[in-house]
């Protein structure tokens, strides 16, 4: 049986198998623990028998104004606990969050441009790809902003995709 629950500081010493897979982003100590601190509410983990970690969920709360949006810093799911809905799960619990506690206007993520999978799979959510971002991965790869509109944004302005490709030191937040 699989358990989700709010990450917590001694997950930090439990998950680096889960972040083996080449496409996810690992960061550093100080950095998970800052996303921990400040937005506790978006940071949640899968775990499964044996306490086990399946996957998790990192992301925050930005912008000003009809920016104000939920963003997914990282989610990811151990190779051997994919295709269980573990992401999906993941994803509704901080779409809800941003939606229903903090009244945002719509959620977004990068994904690499190369990700057919996730992209496929986040467009199944209901994410539309709202603008490519050239080189945003180490300067390399292209990133796809993918957008969710929330029940705030009546209209779907957040999501009207924009026409032409941006460059990282355009992005409005970080």
């Amino acid at each position: 049986m699989t358990t989700i629950r709010r990450f917590c500081c001694n997950d930090l010493l439990r998950f680096s198998s889960v972040n083996l897979d080449h496409l996810t982003e690992t960061f550093n100590m100080s950095f998970y623990m800052t996303y921990l601190a400040r937005w506790p509410d978006y940071f949640h983990v899968a775990q499964g028998p044996g306490n086990q970690i399946m996957g998790y969920i990192m992301g925050k709360v930005e912008g000003q104004g009809e920016s104000w949006h939920g963003h997914v810093t990282a989610v990811t799911v151990a190779p051997e606990y994919r295709r269980q809905q573990l992401a999906k799960k993941l994803m509704n619990l901080l779409e809800n969050v941003s939606d229903n506690i903090d009244k945002a206007y719509f959620v977004d993520l990068f994904v690499r441009a190369s990700n057919a999978p996730a992209i496929k799979m986040y467009e199944k959510l209901g994410y539309v790809i709202y603008r490519r971002v050239l080189r945003y991965y180490s300067g390399e790869e292209d990133g796809l902003d993918m957008r969710k509109a929330l029940s705030r944004d009546v209209e779907k302005k957040s999501i009207i995709p924009l026409k032409r490709p941006i460059t990282p030191d355009e992005l409005e937040y970080d």
